[in-house]
């Protein structure tokens, strides 16, 4: 599994998304969200702002999975 560091107490699902490329474009965010494919630690997620904190999961069905990790 792919990692995400931030530096941040949190960082928004839409960022991290584009962070870990697994989506190419912000405006991809709304479509994946609404077609029920993104899910952050195994719950389905519908808000592109949802807080992601350290330690959460974040994936995209069939596309990849990446976790959140606080950079020292």
């Amino acid at each position: 599994m792919d990692k995400v560091y931030i530096h941040t107490e949190y960082i928004k699902l839409q960022q991290v998304l584009k962070l870990a490329g697994l989506i190419d474009q912000g405006s991809d965010v709304k479509v994946f969200l609404a077609d029920g494919v993104v899910y952050v630690n195994g719950v389905m997620a519908t808000e592109r702002g949802k807080k992601i904190r350290p330690g959460d999961v974040v994936e995209v069905e069939g596309i990849g999975k990446v976790e959140v990790v606080a950079e020292d």
